[in-house]
């Protein structure tokens, strides 16, 4: 079985779904609900706008913001999945070479320091790739993450002291998003990570933007936090695109992990209204399965 081709192709198609055909339904449906929230007509037109944009995205095979970002992927390698981990890396990367090639993308990595740009939005740890293990499965799991600047530059990390507790973790996130939320082109998501170290706060924050709009963690009182924050947050009247009205974010999703005693780290990761993700399945036979959302 060439493993390696398939995770390619497969790499491609994500890429292509998530950047132009196949925007996420949940954030679709809550574009919408937000349409008929707002008092403004002009609000109101910038949302239209953005659902006119998605479908001209899907009809046309183009993606759906000039800024298709840097490419993140989510791979989760089930236990019983017998595979050379060693071309996962090596697949994806060809994946996303022929994907700016083809679809085209726009080539946004560079360089840190030199700002040199190979065009190729391939190089030293980018795409980045995280792993994970999927007890007593036997496939593997590919989800895409594009991340565009507007929204990745407004991340924050902040070390809290366990004294400030929860007040201090709502007074940092509030504090934040009214300061930053206009530039992220709202309504947008929030991931929020809470605890851990500062690197694994960063880390689950940009994973809660996985997570399908109105879900709730299972963890009771981070679940009510998610409502509370997200009532607040709309409640700034920062709007959409900035220009004022009653849906600034369509949701904030949090996850958390257990920290050190003295520790309480928190991590803000913002997504645009254009919540790209893709999620795709390879079965030991070299099947292919989308996760349709």
């Amino acid at each position: 079985m060439d493993f390696r081709t398939i995770i390619k192709d497969l790499s491609y198609d994500l890429l292509k779904r998530a950047l132009c055909t196949d925007f996420p339904s949940d954030v679709r449906v809550a574009l919408e609900k937000a349409i008929e929230k707002e008092d403004s007509e002009i609000t109101k037109s910038q949302l239209e706008a953005i659902l006119e944009d998605i479908k001209l995205a899907y009809e046309t095979e183009r993606p759906i913001c000039q800024d298709t970002g840097v490419h993140i992927f989510f791979v989760k390698i089930g236990s019983k999945m017998q595979i050379d981990l060693t071309l996962i890396e090596d697949a994806i990367k060809e994946g996303v070479l022929d994907a700016t090639k083809k679809i085209p993308l726009r080539p946004n990595v560079v360089h840190p320091l030199t700002r040199k740009n190979p065009g190729t939005n391939v190089g030293k740890d980018m795409p980045y790739i995280y792993y994970d293990v999927l007890p007593q499965k036997d496939y593997l799991e590919i989800t895409v993450l594009p991340k565009g600047a507007g929204s990745e530059n407004m991340s924050a990390l902040k070390m809290l002291t366990p004294a400030q507790g929860i007040k201090g973790v709502k007074k940092f996130i509030l504090e934040w998003v009214a300061e930053n939320a206009k530039n992220v082109c709202p309504p947008g998501i929030i991931g929020v990570g809470i605890g851990g170290t500062s690197d694994i706060a960063v880390k689950i924050a940009k994973e809660a933007l996985l997570r399908p709009l109105s879900s709730r963690n299972t963890d009771p009182e981070i679940a009510i936090l998610e409502d509370e924050l997200l009532n607040a947050i709309n409640s700034l009247g920062v709007g959409a695109m900035g220009l004022g009205g009653n849906t600034t974010m369509l949701d904030v999703h949090i996850e958390y992990a257990y920290t050190h005693t003295a520790s309480l780290p928190v991590a803000i990761n913002f997504q645009c209204w254009a919540a790209r993700r893709a999620t795709g399945r390879v079965y030991p036979d070299g099947r292919v399965e989308f996760i349709e959302e």
